[in-house]
Order: C-alpha cells, then sequence, then structure tokens
C-alpha cells in the first residue's frame, strides 16, 4: 500500500468525467482502494475519490464517523465503504447547507445545498450490488464523492460564494460558537 499524492484544484483529473470501472473485482482495483484508503488516512479525510488521486476511474471511499452521523435511521455510522461505479439519486427536492471542506481545496471551507435524502447504489470489491438510502451527513459525504466523478467540485456547488474562507479565518471568527468544532472537523 502506498499514499498517492492528491490532486488539487486546477488539475485537469478533477475536471472531467471520470471512467467506468469493467470489473469491479479486478485486482488493480483493489490495490487502488487499499492506496486511496491510506492516502485518506495519512491526512484525515473522511472521503476521497480515485480522481483526486489521479486516477479517472469511478471509484470513491467514504466513512460515517459516530461523531458525524445523526444518529437517524439513515445516517447511521458506517465503516469505510468502496464504490465502484455508483450512482445516486435524490429522494427529495429539498436540500440544506452545511459546511464543507475537501482534500482537493486545501484550507478552505464553504457552505454548500445538498439533497437531503438520497439512494445510492454501486459494486463493492466483491462485486456485489450495494444499495443504501443516506440522510444527513452520510447524504453529503456520499454527495461530495461522487461529484468528485463527474468533475464537480464542491465551490462549483455553492450558491453564496461570501461562505467561502480559509479554515483559520472562519474558525477566528466562529470563535466560542458551536460552529467553530464543525468548520475545524470539515476534511
Amino acid at each position: 500500500m502506498a499514499i498517492l499524492p492528491i490532486a488539487r484544484m486546477g488539475q485537469p483529473v478533477l475536471k472531467r468525467r471520470a471512467d467506468e470501472v469493467p470489473d469491479p473485482t479486478a485486482p488493480e482495483i483493489r490495490t487502488l482502494v487499499a492506496d486511496m484508503f491510506e492516502t485518506m488516512l495519512a491526512v484525515n479525510g473522511a472521503g476521497i475519490a480515485a480522481p483526486q488521486v489521479f486516477v479517472p476511474k469511478r471509484v470513491v471511499i467514504f466513512t460515517v464517523p459516530a461523531s458525524r452521523s445523526t444518529g437517524d435511521e439513515y445516517d447511521q455510522p458506517q465503516e469505510v465503504m468502496a464504490i465502484v461505479n455508483p450512482v445516486i439519486e435524490p429522494l427529495t427536492e429539498e436540500t440544506e447547507p452545511g459546511w464543507e471542506g475537501c482534500l482537493s481545496v486545501p484550507g478552505l471551507r464553504g457552505t454548500v445545498p445538498r439533497f437531503k435524502k438520497v439512494r445510492y447504489r454501486g459494486y463493492g470489491l466483491d462485486g456485489e450490488l450495494i444499495e443504501r438510502v443516506a440522510s444527513g451527513w452520510h447524504a453529503r459525504v456520499v454527495q461530495h464523492e461522487f461529484d468528485h466523478l463527474d468533475g464537480i467540485l464542491y465551490p462549483q456547488r455553492m450558491t453564496d460564494l461570501t461562505s467561502l474562507g480559509y479554515v483559520e479565518e472562519l474558525e477566528a471568527a466562529a470563535r466560542g460558537t458551536p460552529e467553530a468544532a464543525i468548520l475545524a472537523a470539515e476534511d
């Protein structure tokens, strides 16, 4: 396993639609996922998509830590999950804003509206179909990571760019409020 370099905003691999994976069970996909996992751990991330490590394939991994779960039926803690060739479907038109950061946009945070409830499906490394409904933070991380597969970074989803800022500045402005902890923990 290896820690891979992370592509930053501006890299062409982050601007294009990633390629479908013909065989989710292929050894090279298993190796890629293992390397993505090591990379995500090394930078304290909650998710990472293959294009973020310069591999234009439709592969993501993510986790839903207990500290970010709302406890809602569809927002339970989730161990690290790998999904190949995922698709997503909003289950409501309702959105909610939330702070997001990104390993490919280091040092910045912004408020991004995301669908409150989604259904996603894709394939595990064993080739089995994975299908889940997600809400809360689970829905947010899934939408964020799946966007990378279509060449979309979170600033492109923002509807109010006045919330975009450097983490240190946003934390200083929010010091003493619950929002300060949220801003610090979003990577």
